[in-house]
Parts: C-alpha cells; sequence; structure tokens
C-alpha cells in the first residue's frame, strides 16, 4: 500500500511542475489541430473520389 501512495505522491509532484498552456494558446492550438484534420479529410475525400472515378474509366474500357 506504501508503494502506491508513494507513486500518486510523486504523480501530483510532477503534476504541479506541468506548464500548462494559457486558453489564448490553448484556442490557438485547437483551431490549427482542427483546420489540419479538415484539410487532410478533404484531401483523402479528393483523391478517393480520384482514384475511383480513375478505376471505373478503366474497368469501362
Amino acid at each position: 500500500m506504501g508503494k502506491i501512495r508513494e507513486f500518486f505522491s510523486g504523480v501530483v509532484s510532477e503534476m504541479r511542475k506541468v506548464s500548462w498552456p494559457k486558453r489564448k494558446e490553448l484556442t490557438k492550438y485547437t483551431v490549427v489541430v482542427l483546420s489540419t484534420v479538415v484539410f487532410m479529410a478533404l484531401y483523402f475525400v479528393v483523391i478517393d473520389l480520384g482514384i475511383s472515378e480513375l478505376f471505373r474509366w478503366f474497368l469501362s474500357i
């Protein structure tokens, strides 16, 4: 039981050392991540549609 208490004491100690982002930074990072995800999703949709059309064209020959 003492090792568990020591472990959680160490966790609390380390969490106090963490430098948490400010609200403005967090908002900026969230916008960057969401815009990157949307961009990549649209990119892969376009690539997938292009490959699908290429296969349809190739099979119709």
